[in-house]
């Protein structure tokens, strides 16, 4: 009996055995196929839902960066925002360190979701029936941002998750880093890191304190509530709480969190960076399709009112820059020394008066780069019209032209710096010039006019070389000139009867000190190299910096460390001043936006301290230019004959009227002469040939005498290489002639 109870209970244990194993069977089978069904659903939502919008990320703020990547100015997005771009490089680690333990400890570890956490956000809604925690990730927050609802439902956690998943197979963990960094709220109109580190810190996100970092942190999850500037005593609990939580995680340490604690609360937003604001608004609309070069501003009647108002974005007006989101440029601009020289025009402003405009223009020597650009002393100054460019309004320069006919004068050998020429009373048909102090320093040397800046021996220079010359030449080098109602050029232009702007004047001295040669200036770091444009020879241009160089300084300043010139408009209106040196060019102006007359404004007295002091804060000793070969170092007593005195034209005879005008036959103007100068041997003479004039006749190579002056109109010319040459020739009446060979 219990033997077959024993059987029969075997039995009845085996057939219980092999049920459980089947209803486990059952059970792993629906578990699997609903698990695959689930999958196949989840797939198929997740495929209904398109591909994930990335584009907002490409919409960020457009900037203007300076030569190093540095922010010079941000412009808003199209539809108001401050969204800059950000790499997570230019992050602090610390923050990010900060930020994960906050946020999402396991970051590094979940695909986009992480189930540790729906697991614990599930249980806390079971047991307390309510959500206390939604279980997201900064994957699943950076999901929320780039497709923003307003419902708050399982669907909308679902479509959370999902596209979670998929931006850290499309991006990567640094990829969704990246998209968060970039979207986040801060309040207001402030989104992403950057923006929030620059307006609410003044700084870049590179280097943030602990208390910086904790509140940037913090402020995301309620942006409005917790606005510093607004709710002080919420932000501060919201950063305590961050601090706790990272000094649970270890990312911090009992000390560190204490002093982070006690630091101050930003109390007011910031304004972002200004740097080279005109130019930065030129080249973002150039980046969109303009033109990027801005037209020339005539201002000479309008009031500061009016002139804001042509200028699009002006303070007060309407109308705001509004560039397409994502446009960066970058400038050929330094910021340092940007923000130093802007710091300078408004300081000097400010102490001229307060409409006063002032601007400014630094270009390297040689590259032609524009290293600073102050178009105004306070871009958003609209009593001094600060919305305007004023280193492109075209107004009148006073003397600084002068170094230009001295230039041509040099070139053609009608003058040499040592050169005797007469400063007295002269009348020229109508008109009646006079200097600048009105008075007379009689019998001077060119070098001695050109640094006291006379007139009458500027426009007895003028006179023999024709005011058309020097026009053309101005222009042929790139400068665009004014000409009042289209006149013809006469004789006052030479003490600034036409128009030109600070930035065209600034590169014509930028020929100057780069002996001769004229280069478009660059104003983005990616501008190719323009062709160049002659100004004048190199002899002639290093005669007028020597001269320059030893020009009377302004009060408290050093002779002999720059070349520079001054100039005073007509009635007080404009007050400029032009420097250079070996590395740079520094252009001045000073003045009202409306072309109002301001008595005591002269370029000397208030122009040429704001170029010094300019000069200091770019910094470095400034370098003399190099001597070029054929400068003819003499005084008026050992000047060739020709060049002693300034040789008026030829005297108005019926027989002067027979002789013909001196020409230069040979070399043709602009040709090239083989004389094999890459062979390494001496080079053959050059034949040197006129037709006309009044023998004798005297040749010049460079401003140098080539031989003694003879009655043939023949003689030859040695060069000493290759290169270019200036040829010039004169005869007994003082006429010349010139040509620009080159040597090869």
């Amino acid at each position: 009996m219990s033997g077959t109870e024993t059987a029969g209970g075997t039995a009845s244990g085996g057939r219980r055995g092999r049920l459980l194993r089947r209803l486990g069977l059952v059970a792993l089978l629906l578990t699997t196929a609903g698990a695959g069904a689930g999958y196949l659903a989840l797939q198929h939502y997740a495929a209904s839902l398109g591909p994930i919008d990335l584009s907002v990320l490409q919409r960020t703020s457009p900037l203007a960066l300076d030569r190093d990547g540095r922010l010079l100015r941000a412009f808003a997005t199209p539809e108001g925002r401050w969204r800059l771009p950000v790499k997570l490089t230019e992050v602090d680690p610390h923050f990010i360190n900060l930020l994960k333990a906050y946020e999402d400890r396991r970051f590094d570890a979940h695909g986009g979701v992480d189930p540790f956490g729906v697991a614990r956000a599930a249980w806390q809604l079971a047991r307390n029936g309510r959500v206390v925690s939604g279980a997201s990730t900064l994957s699943m927050q950076a999901a929320r941002l780039l497709e923003p609802r307003e419902a708050r439902s399982f669907s909308a956690k679902l479509r959370q998750m999902v596209r979670a998943v998929q931006l850290e197979r499309r991006l990567g963990k640094e990829g969704v880093l990246v998209a968060y960094l970039t979207l986040a709220p801060y309040g207001g109109n402030i989104e992403g890191v950057r923006a929030a580190s620059l307006i609410y810190f003044g700084k870049e996100p590179a280097r943030l304190s602990t208390a910086e970092a904790a509140l940037l942190v913090a402020l995301p999850q309620s942006p409005e509530a917790r606005r510093p500037d607004r709710n002080p005593a919420a932000a501060g609990a919201a950063r305590a709480r961050v601090l706790q939580r990272g000094l649970e995680a270890g990312a911090l340490v009992a000390a560190e969190t204490e002093r982070a604690s006690a630091a101050a609360m930003p109390a007011a937003r910031r304004a972002l960076p200004m740097l080279a604001p005109h130019l930065a608004e030129q080249a973002i609309a150039a980046q969109d399709g303009g033109s990027g070069v801005a037209a020339p501003v005539y201002m000479a009647a309008l009031e500061p009112e009016a002139v804001i108002a042509l200028v699009p974005g002006a303070p007060g007006q309407g109308a705001q820059v509004a560039p397409k989101a994502g446009t960066n440029v970058t400038l050929a601009i330094d910021a340092r020394l940007q923000a130093a020289l802007q710091a300078l025009a408004e300081e000097r402003a400010a102490g001229l008066g307060r409409r006063i405009s002032a601007a400014i223009v630094v270009v390297d020597n040689a590259t032609g780069e524009v290293r600073a650009h102050v178009g105004s002393p306070d871009y958003f100054d609209a009593e001094r019209a600060g919305a305007v460019d004023a280193s492109r309004a075209v107004r009148s320069p006073g003397s600084a032209l002068k170094p230009f006919i001295y230039g041509l004068a040099f070139e053609q050998g009608l003058a040499h710096p040592e050169t005797v020429l007469d400063d007295r009373p002269s009348r020229y048909g109508a008109w009646a010039p006079e200097n600048f102090e009105m008075g007379f320093l009689g019998t001077v040397s060119a070098r001695k006019a050109l640094q006291m800046s006379l007139n009458l021996p500027a426009v007895e220079l003028l006179s023999e070389l024709g005011a058309p010359q020097l026009l053309a030449r101005l222009r042929g080098a790139g400068a665009r000139l004014a000409m009042p109602d289209d006149a013809s050029p006469g004789l006052a232009v030479g003490l600034g009867g036409l128009g030109v702007s600070l930035v065209d004047l600034t590169m014509l001295y930028v020929g100057l000190a780069r002996g001769g040669d004229v280069v478009p200036l660059r104003w983005r770091l990616d501008d190719p190299v323009g062709q160049t444009r002659r100004l004048t020879d190199p002899v002639a241009a290093w005669y007028v910096a020597d001269a320059l160089r030893e020009a009377p300084p302004p009060a408290n300043a050093v002779t002999g460390r720059i070349a520079f010139k001054t100039g005073t408009s007509w009635g007080y209106r404009d007050a400029w001043a032009i420097g250079y040196d070996r590395r740079y060019t520094v252009g001045v102006w000073l003045g009202r936006a409306d072309g109002a007359s301001v008595p005591g404004l002269v370029g000397r007295v208030a122009a040429a301290p704001v170029l010094f002091d300019a000069f200091a804060r770019i910094g470095g000793e400034p370098q003399p230019l190099p001597q070029p070969p054929g400068v003819l170092r003499a005084t008026a007593a050992t000047l060739p004959p020709p060049l002693r005195h300034l040789r008026k034209g030829a005297p108005k005879t019926i027989a002067a009227t027979l002789i013909p005008p001196l020409r230069i036959s040979f070399p043709p103007d602009g040709s090239s002469i083989d004389l094999g100068a890459g062979s390494g041997g001496a080079l053959p003479d050059l034949a040197l040939r006129a037709n006309g004039g009044a023998p004798p006749l005297r040749w010049f190579v460079n401003g140098a005498p080539v031989g003694e002056a003879q009655m043939r109109r023949q003689s030859f010319w040695k060069p000493d290489g290759a290169g270019f040459a200036r040829v010039s020739v004169m005869d007994s009446r003082g006429t010349s002639d010139s040509v620009q060979v080159r040597i090869e």
